[in-house]
Parts: C-alpha cells; sequence; structure tokens
C-alpha cells in the first residue's frame, strides 16, 4: 500500500503515474506532520506532530493549521511523504474516513 489520492513528493516517478486516485491509501496508519516555519511571530508556535492516524493529521492540516504552515508542509505516512497538495486531495478524496467540516467555517 504505497499512496493514493496523492502522490508522494520524494519519488521521481510519481508524475509518470496515470492517476495516483486509482491507489488505495490507508488512513490509519500513523503519520506526522511537519509544518512549514511561519516568518510572523506566533504566541502559540504549530510545531513537528505525530497522529495515530493519518485520517486524523490530515484533518489537522487542512482545518486547523494556519493557511501559511500547510503551505510548505509535508505529512509523512512511512516512507511516503506528503506536500500541502498532497495533502489536500488526501483530505479531497472519496476515500476519506472522517467527517469533513462544513464548508461555510474553512
Amino acid at each position: 500500500m504505497t499512496n493514493a489520492a496523492a502522490a508522494p513528493t520524494n519519488e521521481a516517478s510519481a508524475s509518470s503515474e496515470s492517476s495516483a486516485t486509482e491507489t488505495v491509501f490507508d488512513y490509519q496508519r500513523s503519520a506526522e506532520l511537519f509544518p512549514t516555519r511561519s516568518r510572523k511571530p506566533r504566541r502559540n508556535p504549530v510545531t513537528y506532530k505525530r497522529f495515530d492516524t493519518a485520517a486524523a493529521a490530515v484533518r489537522f492540516a487542512i482545518e486547523e493549521l494556519p493557511s501559511d504552515l500547510l503551505l510548505g508542509a509535508y505529512l509523512q505516512v512511512d516512507e511516503d511523504r506528503f506536500g500541502s497538495e498532497g495533502i489536500r486531495k488526501l483530505y479531497d478524496s472519496a476515500q476519506y474516513p472522517l467527517k469533513r467540516r462544513a464548508l461555510s467555517q474553512q
């Protein structure tokens, strides 16, 4: 089970895949989120976080992480690495197992 919904950023062959959404991604694997550093000083800076499931990490990245920190962030799931676009594709996937935040709140 490599990736789905998004191609990992560490593989040069990722662009040659016909459709990344055709493969299955295991949202139950543990994941690590590495937000980019903000240029703005923050009272409570967001740093590295580890999640029990990739689904929870994806939800946090899209729904909770400030957009300026998501831009350069990446999600590490086993050996696969997903950038901000990959994280968004995982969240938008029909296979995403968690309830999404209502559109009006984004």
